[in-house]
């Protein structure tokens, strides 16, 4: 198992404007990815390499609900759920690790029956080892809770082999957690993405549901890589020489604004609707 201190990210490693790193034999992204049926999604998806982890500083979005989706067996929840989250692929194993919008603990202690607030999550499907599939949340505490319009940051660091660090903050507020996942390892090639989403309820691999379900004005303000060069992390932009940009289920979903200066550093402004965009 390689040495955890030389997992964690040196801050006077990472890029700035005026410094350019030459990344020897990168792999270049796949020119396209098939799309896989269940939920309105941008994902940018890295190629294949021996990279260790993503993040990435965000302004979370509003939301406004199709008020004709709501659950039948859940008042007040609808079955449109946005979430924007990081993850990857190694050793077959895939990983969603981010904030979705979720219920909440009350100040009286009860769990509330809407969703009101972006919560932390970890999932991971599972692995050849014999290592389980598992889905979690953060603990349903007003610590862990993020809301439209404050700015996050996000990471996922490889830290050592079987694990994964994901640490969100912002707003005066932190989440970290270890997360086992035994794919994950520092000397093999894998893939890091974002991910941007509206979900819907029970319809993983299906045709989308027609929804006025929008998701608007996320802004991404940076979005980096991490790579263990010369024995020192370091921070790269994930910028369009690094991705795979998927739209789905087709691209007038989504609203893309982004100028020279934010494609250079990974930035975009976001905006995804069910009902599209002309």
């Amino acid at each position: 198992m390689g040495s955890l201190v030389a997992c964690v990210v040196n801050k006077t490693s990472t890029l700035s404007s005026h410094k350019t790193i030459v990344i020897l034999n990168e792999i270049l992204p796949v020119a396209q990815r098939p799309c896989f049926e269940g939920a309105y999604y941008r994902k940018l998806v890295s190629s294949h390499d021996y990279w260790r982890g993503i993040e990435g500083t965000v302004i979370l979005p509003t939301i406004v609900f199709d008020e004709d989706r709501k659950h039948p067996k859940k008042p007040g929840q609808y079955l449109d759920n946005p979430s924007i989250y990081m993850g990857g692929s190694m050793g077959n194993q895939e990983t969603d690790i981010g904030l979705t919008w979720e219920v909440v603990r009350e100040e009286k202690g009860q769990i509330s029956k809407q969703r009101k607030a972006f919560r932390p999550f970890l999932r991971r499907t599972e692995h050849k080892s014999g290592q389980k599939a598992v889905f979690e949340n953060a603990p349903a505490q007003k610590e862990y809770y993020w809301y439209p319009g404050e700015e996050v940051k996000m990471s996922l660091v490889l830290l050592a082999d079987k694990k994964v660090r994901f640490v969100v903050e912002g707003a005066g507020k932190k989440f970290e957690k270890d997360f086992d996942c035994d794919g994950y390892l520092l000397n093999t090639v894998g893939e890091f993405k974002r991910v941007n989403a509206i979900d819907q309820v029970a319809n993983e691999g299906k045709p989308v549901q027609a929804t006025k379900t929008k998701v608007a004005n996320g802004e991404w303000k940076q979005t980096s890589l991490f790579r263990l060069i010369n024995n020192e992390m370091v921070a790269v932009p994930f910028n369009k020489t690094r991705y795979t940009e998927m739209m789905c289920p087709a691209i007038n979903y989504f609203e893309v604004k982004a100028s020279k200066a934010q494609v250079a550093v990974g930035a975009e402004n976001l905006s995804i609707s069910g009902l599209g965009f002309n």
